[in-house]
């Protein structure tokens, strides 16, 4: 074998080792995580060995129960009934106002979109009060609609910002021959601009999902009953229902509420990467 080729095969499995070495570092809290369930309390504090002496999988069927009232089952559908709604909803109102700042004139747009990306600097214990006290006289307490409504009106810059971006580097010679051939402002958007801005919709619906699913704070300011808890407010459930907590079983059930995010990145990664990387290219 020539020199040159094996030096490029040296490099290759250089490289893809160091890869290894730092994904298994990276993904370490999570094999820990999952070890951890088959281990009793003694063994995990006890001992700094990863594998436990023995495989028993109650630990994941017992955190399930929850030992209150509501199972998982109950706190998973609540976290669909409000994460996937917040996402479709984020994805379709930042299209529209993204699409409306990248593609028209307008009095003020300038002005109106610095307004709305300097919203980003207000920290959310500035504005939770004031959110709270309009949710409150609409009666909208201990429901999803504080989540629902905010995503229909766009209140979500960062994402906004995102499509902007990515539309601005995409030609508005496409608008107009689409306008030429008798399409109107909507169905341009539709048929034409929304499957090449797919990779910044993937980004946009990955972020919110995770961001919303990931909630703690705002599920428990506006939601008040624990049947419409989340799985993000059920987890804290697990450490207050019990006065010795069995550590097992909370990350069993741990492990299977953060398993549905570690699974949407890797099959989705591709448009998650390649949106971050297009939505900053663009200006």
């Amino acid at each position: 074998m020539p020199a040159k080729k094996k030096q490029s095969w040296f490099n290759i499995l250089t490289t893809y080792l160091v890869i290894a070495v730092i994904g298994i570092i990276l993904l370490m809290p999570i094999i820990y995580m999952f070890f951890a369930v088959f281990k009793t309390n003694e063994e995990i504090f006890g001992s700094i060995s990863i594998l436990p002496k023995q495989y028993n999988f109650s630990n994941f069927f017992e955190g399930w129960k929850s030992g209150g009232k509501y199972t998982y089952s109950t706190f998973f559908k609540n976290t669909f009934l409000l994460v996937f709604p917040v996402t479709a909803f984020t994805v379709a109102s930042s299209s529209l106002v993204a699409y409306g700042f990248a593609r028209f004139k307008f009095p003020f747009k300038k002005i109106l979109l610095m307004i709305l990306i300097s919203t980003l600097m207000l920290p959310n214990s500035v504005i939770i009060i004031p959110r709270y006290t309009i949710f409150a006289k609409l009666n909208w307490i201990d429901t999803y609609l504080p989540f629902y409504v905010p995503a229909i009106l766009s209140c979500f810059p960062f994402f906004v910002f995102m499509m902007v971006q990515f539309l601005r580097g995409v030609p508005y010679e496409l608008d107009e021959s689409t306008y030429i051939d008798g399409c109107g402002v909507l169905r341009t958007l539709v048929q034409i601009l929304l499957p090449i801005m797919k990779p910044a919709l993937f980004s946009v619906m990955l972020f919110q999902f995770i961001w919303t699913y990931n909630d703690y704070f705002n599920p428990l300011i506006f939601i008040n009953s624990v049947s419409k808890y989340p799985v993000s407010l059920a987890l804290r459930l697990s450490l207050d229902s019990e006065s010795i907590v069995n550590w097992g079983k909370v990350m069993g059930i741990s492990f299977v509420v953060a398993s549905p995010l570690i699974f949407l990145f890797f099959i989705a990664q591709k448009y998650f990467v390649e949106g971050i990387a297009t939505t900053g290219l663009k200006g």
